[in-house]
């Protein structure tokens, strides 16, 4: 305790020796000053203002009225007490984000919002706010996540019978139950058409069952023959969860094969065919998995892009050559995880992986290397080593169910938490204009 208020007196001094300085350099206008000292770090009022520029434009682009000045500069502070806090905790933990991780997050909010890095600066730059001061507070923002990650992943703990339980719950059933994607073919007829016209309409209602069952294609077949609303769609009504199914299809869809056409269902309105055209969810899902190794060869702050290419040709000559692949991924791969294993990634399922590294894995024959090829980590090459049809349903129900559980429990744990940590620090305000309210 006595470091620490020795630290908070020289915290003082600083700030005050700052302010006078800058008082005699000019007296009419004050440049900076410190607005609160949070354990051994201070907030100046300069990040105050600079933030509440950022907030006030982001909210004014948005058409999201502003409270009093007085209000979001309060508010303000204490998210930025609140982030000096965590920020020294994932300083003392040994928390640090890489350039090379900044860089990718940033490639990847591009990307997400279809831009380049460099329109990604230029939209910023129109917004008022700096490509420098944005990448560094996403920084603050990684390093924050992490540190709560860190605490909350040894609070947040889910049982198999809180999973269990869930999923026999009937919110569980909706959120994880089966989905259909639904094909409709209709076949109008009136309830007052005549015997003839009745009969012409069953013999063509029949004749479209029968191509179907002989293997024509179902969307192909409703945008020639379906008098539905969604005929020019082929037929397509689109995703529905089990208990969101029309009527005619609710007990029948459930037992359907993928793109197997139903019988014809009379309604009032003619005959229907229905079909699953594909299933997702549920307790049976089908997908084809690879095992696959890969080695990885990162750009970072000593290495460019060109020099991570070219070790990796490199790397693909010696296996082409007959080098093993596993010895040389554990001596070269920069995947810290896969590398110790010999790049072993196991049984890859479809979505697992980032798309340039999944249609590799697709293109690539069992048994054989790809070529080198960049996404968004580096330079990969890949070895396929084996396919396999797996039933993953009953395992993503459980994954799915898990992540609920966790994310309520992890938010409830993070309000706890935030509480504690801002009763257990020192914080003195300055400036009474900005004292916090109890309720901040």
């Amino acid at each position: 305790m006595i470091v620490k208020r020795q630290v908070r007196q020289w915290l003082c001094f600083v700030g005050f020796s700052c302010f006078m300085m800058n008082a005699v350099a000019n007296d009419s206008q004050l440049l900076d000053k410190v607005i609160a000292i949070v354990d051994d770090d201070i907030v100046m009022l300069s990040e105050l203002d600079s933030r509440v520029r950022s907030i006030s434009s982001r909210l004014g682009g948005q058409g999201t009225p502003l409270p009093p000045r007085e209000v979001l500069e309060k508010r303000v502070l204490n998210q930025l007490i609140l982030e000096s806090i965590q920020l020294q905790k994932a300083d003392f933990a040994g928390i640090r984000i890489s350039d090379s991780q900044l860089n990718q997050t940033l490639a990847n909010i591009a990307r997400s919002n279809k831009m380049t890095l460099e329109q990604f600066e230029a939209q910023l730059a129109s917004e008022g706010e700096s490509y420098a001061s944005a990448r560094e507070q996403i920084r603050r923002e990684m390093v924050i996540t992490r540190v709560q990650q860190r605490e909350l992943d040894r609070r947040v703990q889910v049982s198999q019978q809180e999973i269990d339980n869930f999923l026999a719950s009937k919110e569980g059933r909706q959120q994880t139950g089966t989905e259909y994607y639904i094909g409709h073919i209709l076949i109008a007829m009136s309830e007052s058409a005549s015997e003839e016209n009745q009969a012409a309409v069953t013999a063509r209602a029949e004749k479209v069952l029968a191509e179907l069952k002989a293997g024509a294609d179902f969307q192909e077949i409703a945008v020639a023959n379906s008098d539905g609303r969604q005929a020019l769609n082929g037929g397509v009504i689109g995703w529905r969860k089990e208990n969101e199914l029309p009527s005619i299809a609710a007990d029948i869809l459930p037992s359907l094969e993928v793109r197997q056409p139903s019988e014809l269902i009379r309604s009032g309105s003619g005959f229907h065919i229905i079909t699953a055209l594909e299933k997702r969810g549920g307790t049976e899902q089908m997908v084809q998995q690879r095992q696959v190794r890969h080695i990885l060869v990162s750009p970072n702050e000593i290495r460019s892009d060109a020099q991570a290419k070219e070790i990796i040709d490199k790397l693909y000559e010696r296996v082409t050559q007959g080098d093993d692949f596993a010895e040389i991924a554990r001596s070269n791969s920069d995947d810290p995880v896969s590398a110790i294993d010999g790049g072993e990634l196991g049984w890859v399922s479809p979505g697992q992986m980032v798309p340039e590294f999944e249609q590799v894995m697709l293109d690539t024959t069992i048994g054989k290397v790809s070529e080198p090829f960049k996404s968004s980590f580096g330079w990969h090459i890949l070895r396929v080593e084996d396919a396999r049809d797996q039933d993953i349903g009953a395992m993503l129900q459980a994954n799915q169910a898990r992540q609920v559980i966790q994310g309520r429990k992890y938010e409830e744990e993070l309000s706890k938490w935030i509480l504690e940590i801002r009763s257990e620090s020192f914080i003195d305000i300055k400036d009474e204009a900005y004292a916090l309210d109890e309720e901040v």
